[in-house]
């Protein structure tokens, strides 16, 4: 019930303006002499010190002047992520237009449209390694991966990845077993 109580002053005390602040301390001064009058209110108050004490420590929270505001999700928000141009699986056809540059920290979603023509895979552990999955989504199932190697159509259908690019450098999704520079997707991560 304390550790409650304490909880509810550090939020009380967070959320007064600086002004209503200010006369505080003149209204604790009133508690104290109040408390020292009466000896049975002292000994509960004794208690309450304690936790006004530990309360003005975790008032002392320094925010960065800097902050962005996110919104509610923050940097997953919708708002917040950029939609990449697709990447196609086809017999013979260039995996993507041309090179993909981000922002180390963007949030992104790309999606993956293989027509089926032939079993192909994307492989790129060192971009998978690069970035921050959030999810893959799979005929409306959304999967939240630890990691990824790769990604194999065995048909035709759609993945889309959503991920936030972390460790900047020059990365390669690619099919596996081809040598041609149509058969990869670059990506710079900033």
């Amino acid at each position: 019930m304390i550790r409650l109580l304490t909880v509810l002053m550090i939020m009380a005390g967070l959320s007064v303006p600086a002004a209503a602040q200010e006369t505080a301390p003149a209204a604790e001064g009133a508690a104290a002499t109040e408390a020292a009058s009466d000896p049975a209110g002292a000994e509960e108050d004794d208690d309450d010190d304690d936790e006004e004490e530990a309360g003005g420590e975790a008032a002392a929270v320094y925010e960065a002047k800097g902050k962005f505001d996110y919104g509610f999700s923050g940097i997953m928000a919708r708002d917040n992520r950029t939609d990449l141009a697709p990447l196609t699986l086809a017999s013979g056809q260039p995996v993507a237009g041309g090179e993909y540059t981000l922002k180390s920290g963007g949030f992104y979603r790309i999606a993956i449209n293989a027509d089926g023509s032939q079993e192909l895979a994307l492989s790129g552990g060192d971009f998978f390694r690069a970035i921050w999955i959030n999810e893959i989504v799979i005929n409306d199932i959304e999967i939240r991966p630890m990691g990824v190697h790769s990604i194999e159509f065995d048909n035709a259908g759609t993945a889309t990845i959503s991920f936030v690019a972390v460790t900047p450098g020059r990365y390669t999704l690619s099919v596996p077993g081809s040598s041609g520079e149509s058969q990869q997707a670059v990506f710079n991560i900033q």
